[in-house]
């Protein structure tokens, strides 16, 4: 893998079949530079390639998940350095990536963090984390997905509360607006959700994988187009060794044993 060790830490567990990626710029709240972002997704990338790896944490540290984007980058650019820089383009790959990743967030997840954090498969929340979208107090808006994204987890008029006045919300606001999963104390939140991570991998790598696929897919087609998608993946595992596999164990009553075929 070509990360930064210095900007993304990596801790693997082998046997549990997960990974824990640590953004590291405490300085900075970790603030997602170019150099970050990069380096994450590249991290992601290459453990998404993994076979030995089934499941995926993104955490940050006590203080910040992430605190945003780094404004010293953007500061004074032009539209064309936007275009050309592409950076916007890395949240881009967050999102291709197939395996399940969550992400466990303490303090602030602000902008591009939240962004960032939203991007992921699920989130699971230290009590007390702090989600928003201040990017209006600066002159712009969310560019990485925060006006779409948001909106689709909590609805319009939450949205548009915290995009146009930037007021963060608390996890627990999170957690019964639909954007967080799970709350748990800030001791705990990574621990918790590598646990969820370790239930994940568990199961078939491949029933994991469309399953990520076909509840994306609810929010870019139409529910005649996404019921079909969701059929035809469906059919689709029954042409792999882990049905035949997780159905022969059920009726067995044992413990599957899934390879990912």
């Amino acid at each position: 893998m070509t990360f930064a060790p210095q900007l993304i830490l990596v801790e693997r567990n082998d046997e549990a079949r997960t990974a824990l990626l640590r953004i590291n710029r405490p300085k900075q709240l970790n603030a997602l530079n170019g150099p970050t972002m990069d380096a994450l997704c590249d991290a992601l990338e290459g453990l998404d390639r993994d076979d030995a790896i089934r499941a995926m944490v993104v955490t940050g540290n006590e203080r910040a998940f992430a605190a945003g984007a780094d404004i010293g980058e953007m500061a004074n650019a032009t539209p064309i350095d936007m275009l050309t820089a592409n950076r916007i383009g890395q949240w881009d790959r967050v999102r291709r990536i197939s395996k399940p990743v969550i992400a466990a967030v303490n303090g602030w997840c602000l902008g591009g963090g939240c962004e960032l954090a939203m991007a992921l498969d699920l989130i699971v929340a230290g009590e007390g984390a702090k989600f928003g979208q201040p990017e209006i107090n600066i002159g712009i808006i969310p560019g990485a997905g925060g006006t779409q994204r948001l909106t689709r987890a909590i609805g319009k008029s939450k949205a548009m509360r915290m995009i146009l006045t930037g007021e963060p919300i608390s996890a627990r606001e999170a957690f019964e607006a639909g954007l967080v999963a799970q709350v748990t104390t800030d001791e705990l939140t990574v621990e918790d959700a590598l646990a969820l991570a370790a239930t994940i991998a568990q199961k078939s790598p491949l029933a994991l994988r469309l399953a990520k696929e076909s509840v994306n897919a609810a929010y870019e087609m139409s529910l005649t187009d996404a019921l079909a998608h969701e059929r035809r993946l469906f059919y689709l595992l029954f042409a792999s060794e882990d049905q035949k596999e997780g159905m022969t164990a059920f009726l067995e009553k044992r413990t599957p044993d899934f390879t990912g075929r």
